[in-house]
């Protein structure tokens, strides 16, 4: 049996403290390091194996399906003059909206093409152009931004909008009131 350099007779090792454990010590080194080997030829068995499993699988460029995809504007706040009352007309109120448009833009996802989908900037413009137009009712707000993305976009299939008013005068404590329409083409 070959012993390691560092554990001869002439340095101080827990071999030379324990000359009666010296074979039992060597033999316990032996396993370990074989242990080490095989578990690490294991493991890089295991690692080999899963990344020639991802080559194969990203070389064959099978297109992932996607069920639903939504390009969305969250929380998006305008200052606008809808309302029934005078105050409401006069003063102005802050009103929010939350939009999900639903479309196919797996052409994009794969391209990094900007003109395979819809900018969001595009559908703010949109949806602030018509904030800006006074309304009495939130229901005829909303119908006016789903029929100008509609036109707008033609490939979006379905919208859902949220408008919200918020602290509305109407003698509650309440953060906010307002409407959601689900639309489809």
């Amino acid at each position: 049996m070959n012993k390691p350099e560092t554990l001869n007779k002439d340095k101080k090792t827990k071999a030379n403290l324990f000359p009666d454990k010296r074979e039992h010590y060597y033999s316990l080194v032996q396993k370990i390091a074989f242990f080490c080997t095989k578990e690490n030829n294991v493991l890089y068995k295991r690692m080999h194996s899963s990344v020639q499993e991802y080559k194969n699988t990203s070389n064959t460029n099978q297109k992932m399906k996607s069920k639903d995809m939504y390009i969305f504007l969250s929380n998006v706040k305008f200052y606008a003059r809808h309302g029934v009352g005078a105050q409401e007309t006069l003063v102005g109120n802050t009103f929010i909206v939350d939009l999900r448009l639903k479309l196919d833009f797996s052409k994009a996802a794969e391209s990094d093409d900007l003109n395979l989908t819809i900018s969001y900037a595009d559908v703010y413009k949109a949806v602030k152009a018509e904030m800006k137009t006074p309304s009495l009712l939130l229901e005829h707000v909303s119908q006016r931004i789903i029929n100008r993305l509609f036109h707008d976009f033609p490939t979006v299939e379905a919208i859902d909008l949220k408008l919200a008013k918020q602290n509305p005068p109407m003698g509650a404590d309440i953060d906010c009131a307002g409407v959601e329409m689900h639309c489809e083409r």
